[in-house]
């Protein structure tokens, strides 16, 4: 009788491929764990951080942001980049404020359309013109800010909701004792999550990323798919204007500036690879979470300013974005 014995090639491979999955899942989950290590020292070193108001306060904090983070994790998957989103959401709150005093519908509809107006352009732009979309969105961004500014007399005038406005019930209602915009965020990530992995769109968008020209060698629908990602980029944004409008009952234009780096900041702490073509929509929702629980931890201490939170979540963001790449070279070989 003769026994059989896995060759040192075989050996090899299944060494690799474990070592292959532990990469992915590092990449994947390893925000988690920060975030779940945090709360867990927040929660013994301050009193109030596990308590019920604070983490709701966290929840409702973190809303806004993921709503836009949402639409930037799709325009990554791409390869691309969306600066235009902070001047958007902005233009959004604005234009909610204002346009509030002729009702709710028309509150939440003015500001999705030209939102979704610029992106549109923006996403034809690039993908029939095949313009770089640093630049494009940068041009978004001017814009945006520029038709913000000649709507609010150069930032000299704030828009109010009217008091008897139902608009405002919008962010400031709650059910369950849970905010909405906290629901809208439940609700928006689990239609973010089905499109990624239950119909040819997300695919599409992670073979975009992955490799453009390849995908459109195998008869992907390229421009139509970055179209549609770079609107729907726009009106996620616009829509967190509206709530943070109904939220504060105001249209304040100088909002937004720098929400696009936190954007693309929790996307990749989420462990979406900035280069497009992999990531998840569950892993930028914990980077948002990650970077409101910092804010959060620092306001714990007291004794540190709201500097110390763009200095904390730098460091981080540059070991993840370090990380990756180490990482991604690992896979590759």
């Amino acid at each position: 009788m003769s026994t059989v014995s896995a060759t040192p090639q075989a050996a090899g491979t299944t060494v690799s491929t474990r070592r292959l999955h532990m990469v992915q899942r590092v990449q994947r989950q390893g925000a988690l764990v920060v975030l779940v290590l945090l709360c867990a020292v927040a929660s013994f070193q301050f009193d109030s951080f596990a308590s019920g108001p604070n983490v709701r306060s966290i929840g409702l904090q973190a809303s806004f942001l993921a709503v836009i983070a949402l639409g930037m994790t799709f325009v990554i998957f791409t390869g691309g980049i969306d600066l235009s989103v902070g001047s958007v959401f902005a233009l959004g709150g604005v234009l909610a404020a204002w346009a509030s005093q002729y009702g709710t519908v028309a509150a939440v509809l003015v500001p999705l359309a030209v939102c979704g107006a610029i992106g549109l352009v923006q996403g034809l732009v690039i993908a029939r013109g095949r313009l770089a979309p640093f630049i494009v969105t940068l041009a978004g961004l001017l814009f945006a800010r520029g038709l913000l500014l000649f709507i609010s007399d150069e930032g000299s005038t704030v828009y109010k909701v009217p008091a008897d406005s139902g608009f405002r019930e919008l962010a400031q209602g709650s059910l369950l004792g849970v905010g909405y915009p906290i629901w809208m965020v439940v609700i928006l990530y689990g239609i973010g999550a089905l499109v990624l992995h239950r119909t040819s769109y997300g695919p599409t968008v992670l073979a975009i990323g992955g490799q453009e020209d390849a995908a459109d060698l195998m008869g992907l629908p390229v421009v139509s798919t970055k179209v549609v990602t770079y609107v729907a980029s726009s009106l996620l944004a616009g829509f967190a204007g509206v709530l943070i409008a109904s939220y504060t009952s105001s249209g304040v234009p100088i909002i937004g500036v720098g929400t696009e780096l936190q954007a693309i900041s929790a996307v990749v702490l989420g462990g979406t690879l900035l280069a497009g073509g992999a990531g998840t929509v569950f892993g930028t929702l914990v980077g948002v979470l990650l970077l409101q629980v910092i804010a959060n931890v620092i306001n714990q201490v007291g004794s540190l300013n709201s500097n110390w939170q763009d200095m904390v979540s730098g460091a981080i963001l540059l070991a993840v974005v370090v990380l990756q790449r180490y990482l991604a070279g690992t896979a590759r070989r």
